[in-house]
Formats: C-alpha cells, sequence, structure tokens
C-alpha cells in the first residue's frame, strides 16, 4: 500500500510523523482515565476496619488523607537533626522524617542560583509513619521526637543518630546510619506490635521538560513497574520487591532491602499523582537513598539501584546506550566529546543502510523524467499509471521507500539518545568547549541549534529530490526551521548530537554523490563504446 502512494503523501506522512514525534510522545500514549470504582479495589491488601463506611476505610491509610495533616505539621515541625557534609544538608523534623535535602554543588543549581531542593515543602516525606488505629495515629503526629544527636559533620565514615518517640503505650525507635554518598541505613522497631506503614515521600520537584518521566517507580527483580504523576489509578499492591522509587528527571527517593514478603502499596493523592508507602514489622531493617541519578554513585552503593534510572518506553534502548556513553567519557573525559563519539559510532553501525537508502534516492532522481512521462501517459487511468511506474522502478532496481526507510529507522535510535541525554544528570554542569557550559540545558546563545538547522539546510541541498509539486518542495525546505525551532529549548548535549548527526550525514552524502556519479559517468562512457562497437561492426558488415 505504501508504495501505491504518491510523493507528495509519503512527504506529508514523514512530516506528521516527525511533529508527532517531537511534540506529543504523550499524544501517543494517552493517560487513562481512573475510575472511582477502582479506588476500592484491594485484592491484596487487607485492612482492618476503622470507620463503617469502606471510603473512610481506604483513606484512613491511604496517603491522601494526610495530605492537610502533613501540610499542618510541615508548617508546626522544627528540625531536631541536621546533617552536614560537603555536597548536601539533609534534615529531620519533629515526625522522625527527612524533611530536607539540600545539594550544595553549583552544577545542581536552579536557573536562579538557587541550592536544589529534593524533599518538597508540602508531600509526603520520607521515613513517615502512620498507624493504622487512628487513637495511636492521631498522638503519633502531636508527640515529637527525640533525637541522640542534633547535629552531624559527615565526612568517610558513616554516622547513626537514634530517633525515639514515646507515646501512651508505644515507644518507636528509628536507627538511622548516614553515608556521603546519600544513602542511610535504617531500623524501625516498635515496643509493642502495631499495624503501621511507612512512607517512601513523594518525589523530588526540581526539573521539568518535555517528554520527561517523574511519578513513582516499583521493581521487583525482573520487571519495571511505573506510575507516572497524575496517572495513578487507586490502590495496587505488590510483594517481592527490591526496589521502590519516587523521580523526577533527575533526582529521586529511594527505598530497599525489605523483607521479600513486604507489602508495597501505591496508592493516589488528590492530584492522581502516586503516593508509596509499605507495612511495617516490629522490627524491621531497610535502606534508602535520597540524590541525583548517578549511575556511578547508584551501582557503587548497589548495582541494583541504577534500575532507579529510567527512560521510559525506550529504557530498553537508551539503558544499553548510556552505559555506551559513560564507557567513552572515561576514555574521553568530556560528555561532549563523548557525544560526539557515540553519534559516530552510530552512524558507523547504521551507514549500510543508510548508503543504500542514499543510493536509492539517486536511482530515482535519475529516473524521475521517465516516471513524469509515465504519469502524463497514463493520466486518465490510475491503475496502469501506477503499474507502469512500479515496472520502471524495477526495471532499474529503484525502492520509491528506500529513502524514507533509513530515515525512520533512525527515529528510534533519536528517541532513545534523547531519553539518555534527556534524563543524564551527569550532564548538569558538564562543559563543552567555549559557550557550552552545561549540557543539560539550553544553549543561551542558540548557537548549536542554528547550527543544526544550517546543517539540516544544507544536507537538503545535498540530497537529491523529485518534487513534483512546488508547493511540496516550500514545506520541504522549510523543516529545517521547524526542526531549529524545536531544537531552541533542548538541552545543548541533545542539540550537538543532531547537528554532528547532520555533519556526518552531509560527508556520506558527498560520498555517494561523487560515487553515483562515477558509476553513471561509466555507464555512458560504456554505452558510448557499445554503440560506437556496434556502428563499427555495421559498417564492416556492410
Amino acid at each position: 500500500m505504501l508504495e501505491n502512494m504518491s510523493a507528495n503523501q509519503r512527504l506529508m506522512l514523514a512530516v506528521a510523523l516527525s511533529i508527532i514525534f517531537f511534540t506529543a510522545y504523550t499524544a501517543i500514549f494517552p493517560p487513562v482515565q481512573p475510575t472511582s470504582s477502582e479506588l476500592q479495589t484491594n485484592s491484596e491488601v487487607k485492612l482492618k476496619p476503622t470507620h463503617n463506611n469502606v471510603q473512610e476505610q481506604v483513606q484512613t491509610a491511604a496517603g491522601h488523607a494526610i495530605s492537610d495533616a502533613d501540610k499542618m505539621a510541615a508548617m508546626q515541625s522544627s528540625t531536631i537533626v541536621t546533617i552536614t557534609n560537603k555536597d548536601f544538608t539533609l534534615k529531620i523534623d519533629t515526625l522522625g522524617r527527612i524533611s530536607s535535602k539540600e545539594l550544595l554543588q553549583e552544577k545542581f543549581n536552579d536557573k536562579e542560583g538557587n541550592h536544589a531542593q529534593l524533599i518538597p515543602a508540602f508531600a509526603t516525606k520520607p521515613l513517615y509513619l502512620r498507624f493504622l488505629d487512628a487513637n495511636i495515629n492521631k498522638e503519633a503526629t502531636s508527640v515529637i521526637y527525640t533525637a541522640s544527636v542534633k547535629d552531624i559533620a559527615l565526612g568517610d565514615a558513616p554516622q547513626k543518630v537514634i530517633l525515639t518517640q514515646k507515646l501512651s503505650n508505644l515507644t518507636v525507635t528509628k536507627e538511622l546510619t548516614f553515608y556521603a554518598d546519600g544513602h542511610y541505613d535504617a531500623k524501625v522497631s516498635l515496643s509493642n506490635n502495631q499495624r503501621y506503614f511507612i512512607y517512601l515521600g513523594q518525589r523530588p520537584e526540581i526539573t521539568e521538560q518535555m517528554m520527561t518521566v517523574s511519578g513513582a517507580m516499583v521493581y521487583d527483580g525482573d520487571l519495571i513497574t511505573i506510575v507516572e504523576d497524575g496517572d495513578a489509578e487507586g490502590r495496587k499492591a505488590f510483594s517481592g520487591v527490591a526496589l521502590i522509587s519516587a523521580f523526577d528527571q533527575y533526582a529521586a527517593t529511594i527505598m530497599y532491602g525489605f523483607a521479600k514478603d513486604t507489602n508495597i502499596i501505591i496508592e493516589r493523592d488528590r492530584d492522581d499523582n502516586p503516593v508509596v508507602y509499605f507495612d511495617g514489622l516490629q522490627t524491621m531493617t531497610f535502606n534508602g537513598y535520597v540524590g541525583q541519578k548517578e549511575y556511578k554513585v547508584l551501582h557503587n552503593i548497589n548495582p541494583m539501584l541504577t534500575h532507579a534510572i529510567e527512560y521510559g518506553w525506550f529504557t530498553f534502548a537508551s539503558k544499553p546506550l548510556f552505559v555506551f556513553l559513560s564507557w567513552l567519557h572515561g576514555i574521553f573525559g568530556n560528555w561532549g566529546w563523548s557525544i560526539i563519539a557515540l553519534t559516530f559510532t552510530i552512524r558507523i553501525i547504521l551507514y549500510p543502510l543508510t548508503y543504500k537508502g542514499m543510493m536509492s534516492m539517486q536511482k530515482i532522481k535519475k529516473i524521475s523524467p521517465k516516471i513524469k512521462e509515465l504519469q502524463a501517459k497514463h493520466k486518465g487511468d490510475p491503475q496502469r499509471m501506477n503499474k507502469a511506474v512500479m515496472d520502471m522502478y524495477k526495471k532499474h532496481n529503484a525502492n520509491p521507500l528506500g529513502g524514507c526507510l533509513p530515515m525512520l529507522m533512525q527515529i528510534p535510535v533519536f528517541f532513545a539518545i534523547y531519553r539518555v541525554l534527556l534524563n543524564a544528570v551527569e550532564l548538569q554542569g558538564a562543559e563543552w568547549i567555549l559557550w557550552v557550559d552545561d549540557l543539560s540545558r539550553m544553549d543561551a546563545y542558540y548557537i548549536l541549534p542554528i547550527l543544526m538547522g544550517a546543517s539540516m539546510y544544507y544536507q537538503q541541498k545535498l540530497t537529491p529530490s523529485n518534487f513534483t509539486d512546488p508547493m511540496q518542495e516550500k514545506v520541504f525546505k522549510f523543516l529545517p526551521v521547524i526542526f531549529t525551532f524545536f531544537f531552541l529549548t533542548f538541552p545543548s548535549g541533545l542539540v550537538l548530537y543532531w547537528f554532528v548527526n547532520n555533519l556526518f550525514s552531509i560527508g556520506q552524502q558527498f560520498i555517494v554523490n561523487a560515487q553515483f556519479k562515477n558509476a553513471t559517468d561509466a555507464e555512458e562512457a560504456l554505452a558510448k563504446t557499445n554503440k560506437s562497437d556496434k556502428k563499427d561492426g555495421d559498417k564492416a558488415n556492410a
């Protein structure tokens, strides 16, 4: 069916695919609207009723029910422990929660120059305990914790703090050991057994860019389940979980090291964002991490934590690409040159495919006058015209889709690289050359996007075209302008990739054009020789 499409139809299809690809990934996978009935679905976690109404029972244990109380606690609480080191300042409040973690490295600062704050001010916070018994929980939200130490200067050696909350008939103890790399060990124990939940905390809210994923993740050792913000559909329960994470583009709050039979629950808040918590035991241990999703840091803590670095639907391709990019960085010591080396490697791998596509376009350009003649000859008979055109393509071994397929094949590769470069926190503050001092942010001077657009325009000039419609040609010529506009706000690392990719395409097009010209000249010379030999033979026979 595609081979019967006109050149104009194929062009419009390509433009439509490009626009959809760059601007509306979420339009391809629209969020499913939650249904109210799903709120009460809970086949795996059974809670003891504390109210007659089932909905009230759900809200008693659910994360969204504590939002108001949590806001009040956030405003009334004070810091009881402050942990500092050269990279961050972490605070624990009177409810025994990690209430703040501020990154001190300048490369993580926001556009206004403020230090990055990983814990939202008004949201569920890590290590928050909520009791199922309403009376105990009410008391627990009003009785403050005490700490064994007030200030900790965290160096290379880990430091421990013991938090204690003494209620009327219950004592809660949290033993927390903090490490310089951002992770911690936790031991929570109760003086007597009560049903309670420990909260992961809401995700960091630092950066929001187009087509990034933010929300919650559950990893069971084989399968990753992601619930994006705005897509939470009620209660989901998991067991045998290895890792849970609440994440945004660059940072994450992670907990791991649970017992295999721990019930992990994802609830939705009033904004349909996921809230993650799990059933606590009378005495239990686990581990946590609050920080940036740097591959080497997570790998050194526990290789399993690298699964917290996700790239959406293209994780299967993006993850190995990042590992390779990181390996290149170990060679070049610069992320910009590593991106260029990655681009070169991909172009080498795709060279046979793109070469065939370019040669096919040259062949189509060569026979385009004959195609036009056939179209004019059979103008009133579309079926006969299509057959004649396809016969012409077959005769000259030209594939009408040969030029489109290489481009379409590169789209998944580009999208995988896009997710790598957009989610790689390693690019934050990473310099390349001259004016490019942060590959994770847009080019403030728009130099790279303009160079990318110019290179795309020049590549078009070199690429053979067989337009029959002037309007079609004008639309095609405007594509570099459209792409330049899209790329203005893209991270510099991504624009660098596309610009260098265009340069390699230009070089390859030069080679293909020269090879095709040489082959055509040789064919014409051979044809002239054969024609001359035939004339000489005819004269001799005469």
